[in-house]
Formats: structure tokens, sequence, C-alpha cells
């Protein structure tokens, strides 16, 4: 009986661990781009519903690459509006994909996944967030893109 108590207990705080681990994550969503390439005007829009608690918020962007990305960085605008009071926010984001010698600085095999802060906000309650994305390279329609995605976490 003592052995099930502690395997019991042990179990429970397994699980209490790894759900506070996510229980400040408010917002995780990925959008797909088109598989020939993601256009330079073909924006994403993320809409974050509004805010049950105030407090400071990171926001984070998640791209997901294959080896058919030919460049060894990406130059992104985000653009983000807090409503119900439009306060905008611009950043461009200059994300280093490759390092000097060559390898692949995202997590992966042939698929890799890579994250960059974008920036902080303070929210209130009710708040919410409309948040677009688009690339800033020369080129007009870059290929290897698969996924590009939003994280909202509170602080």
């Amino acid at each position: 009986m003592t052995h099930r108590r502690v395997l019991i207990a042990l179990t429970a705080a397994f699980v209490l661990t790894l759900s506070s681990c996510y229980k400040n994550k408010v917002y995780n969503n990925y959008h797909h781009t088109q598989i020939a390439g993601w256009e330079k005007n073909d924006t994403l829009y993320f809409d974050i519903p509004p805010m049950t608690r105030p407090g400071t918020y990171a926001m984070r962007l998640g791209l997901r690459t294959n080896n058919a990305y030919p460049f060894m960085g990406l130059s992104l605008i985000v653009e983000s509006t807090v409503y119900p009071g439009k306060a905008e926010r611009s950043d461009t984001l200059n994300c280093s994909l490759v390092d000097s010698n060559g390898n692949v600085k995202g997590q992966g095999v042939s698929f890799y996944q890579f994250n960059f802060q974008v920036t902080t906000l303070q929210l209130h309650s009710g708040d919410s967030l409309h948040v677009m994305v688009r690339h800033d390279m020369k080129r007009e329609i870059l290929p290897g893109i698969s996924d590009v995605g939003i994280e909202l976490t509170r602080q």
C-alpha cells in the first residue's frame, strides 16, 4: 500500500510540474504558407482573443522551414494592434537561420523549427491583439518556409 501511495504522489507531482510550464501560454497558433512559396504580398493574420488577466506578455514568432529555403537569414515585419485602444507597434525581425559554419540553428533534421522573440507587451484585462506577419526579402516568392506562428506567454 505504501508503494502505491508513493507512486501516486510522484505521478501527481510530475503532472503538476508539466502543467505549470504551460499555464502561462495564452496563445499559440501557426499558419501554413503556400507550397510553391511564401509570396511577399501574402500577409499572415493572427487574432488573439481578449486577455483574462492583466500583466506583461512576451510575444514570440515560430518559424518552420525545410531544406528548400535558399538563404541564411530571413527578414520579417511583425505589426501588432492592441484593442480596444488601437495601440499599434511594428517590429522588424532579422532572423539568423544558419551560423557562420553553415550549421542550421533550428531544431530538426529535414524540417527545422525556429523561435524568435518579437516584443514584450503590457496588456490589460479585456485587451486583444491583431498581429500581421509578412516577409521583407528582395525575392518575391520564398520557397522552403512551411509555417509561421505567433505565441503569447504571460510572464
